[in-house]
């Protein structure tokens, strides 16, 4: 196996560890706020659109600072 090949093994068994450590500590699951929702709506038109870069920055940026300020207002409560 070569060196890529290793790292892609290592990198799915940590995402697979990190995946059953959430289920198992799975709590009572909160429905999304609005800007949250958004942010993610953002970032994913951002993943969509890569083909044109502006657009795509453009979006990730605004998804970001949306999630931030949703952050921000939750941590205030």
């Amino acid at each position: 196996m070569s060196a890529s090949q290793i790292y892609i093994l290592i990198s799915i068994i940590v995402l697979a560890i990190i995946a059953v450590v959430v289920f198992l500590r799975r709590k009572e699951q909160k429905p999304l706020s609005t800007l949250n929702t958004l942010a993610f709506l953002l970032i994913f038109a951002g993943i969509i659109f890569v083909d044109n870069r502006l657009i795509s920055y453009s979006l990730f940026g605004a998804g970001i600072i949306l999630a931030f300020i949703d952050i921000v207002k939750k941590s205030k409560k």
